[in-house]
């Protein structure tokens, strides 16, 4: 989630290593879910709009120098309109994530954010009207069953932080098939240079629209945050060269368990049965949608993470 990367095949790649790709890709969610906690605590001591920028600057001011080695020459695009659009989704749904996990438990606004690819063939047959398979159709079926169960919205109204998260997972969504487009051109350096370059911009009016006085306590907590951000990036570029996103993808759903995990052992929320069964059909949905799409004709091979 925007942060969502994409690695170009051949830069940068080594001999092929799942198992390590797989472990990278792994840590990488671990750091995501990082985030989402980091988050949840800063926003004890100051607004949503500061948690945003915070995360977006570190990742920025670290990125910088690094997209600068190779000149101004390379950061030139002829995609500017896709980078915004991917940093307007991306900066969207970081907003919509971190209010929501002060309203809910995190593993629940965590979850069903994470929901967004199973929006994703919905929103590509309505962009695009282009075929989608039935298996990829069913995997979302089964998805989307599991994020009814996690809502249970039997006896009562889908409450303010749940309405969020499932925008974000809306807006991620159109992030992640914007950085598909995107990845068929741009290398790594420039889609990750214009996001947080752009991000950073965004957030500047929303902080300050936003902007709650906080303590020099809450700096450690901030400044944490933006490195979970910028770990989960790293992690995730080097696990993409060692294997291609369609083989770690399934990956991405560990960031739910962690996430289950944490919200479990640091704020006492311990998962009911439908929520359990609610994961494990977001889970198996996303793994059943993704093998349909590996079955499919591929197009150039992108990956993304949140």
């Amino acid at each position: 989630m925007s942060g969502v990367v994409t690695t170009n095949t051949g830069v940068g790649h080594r001999p092929e290593n799942l198992g390590l790709a797989a472990a990278l890709t792994t840590a990488a969610f671990f750091c995501v879910a990082l985030v989402g906690t980091l988050a949840k605590v800063s926003g004890q001591y100051t607004s949503t709009g500061v948690l945003l920028l915070s995360q977006n600057l570190i990742c920025l001011l670290f990125i910088l120098p690094v997209a600068l080695r190779g000149g101004w020459s390379s950061l030139r695009t002829d995609k500017i309109g896709l980078h915004i659009l991917r940093a307007t989704m991306g900066t969207a749904c970081w907003y919509a994530l971190f209010f929501a996990i002060t309203q809910i438990p995190l593993s629940n606004a965590t979850l069903l954010t994470y929901s967004a690819p199973l929006w994703m063939p919905l929103i590509a047959w309505l962009v695009t009207r282009q075929r989608v398979s039935r298996l990829t159709w069913i995997g979302a079926g089964i998805g989307f069953a599991g994020v009814i169960l996690v809502l249970q919205p039997q006896g009562h109204s889908f409450s303010l932080g749940e309405l969020s998260a499932l925008s974000g997972a809306l807006f991620l969504a159109v992030a992640m098939m914007s950085v598909r487009w995107l990845g068929a051109t741009e290398p790594t350096t420039r889609v990750l240079f214009y996001y947080f370059l752009l991000s950073t911009v965004m957030s500047v009016p929303i902080a300050v629209f936003d902007w709650h006085p906080f303590t020099s306590q809450a700096w450690g907590w901030l400044i944490a945050l933006g490195f979970a951000q910028l770990f989960s990036q790293a992690l995730i570029v080097v696990a993409y060269r060692y294997a291609s996103a369609e083989k770690v993808g399934p990956f991405i759903y560990s960031v739910i368990v962690f996430t289950a995990l944490i919200d479990w052992i640091v704020w006492q929320h311990a998962p009911t049965l439908s929520s359990y069964l609610g994961m494990a059909l977001v889970i198996g949905g996303g793994l059943v949608a993704i093998r349909a799409k590996r079955s499919a004709p591929m197009g150039p091979k992108v990956g993304e993470q949140a």
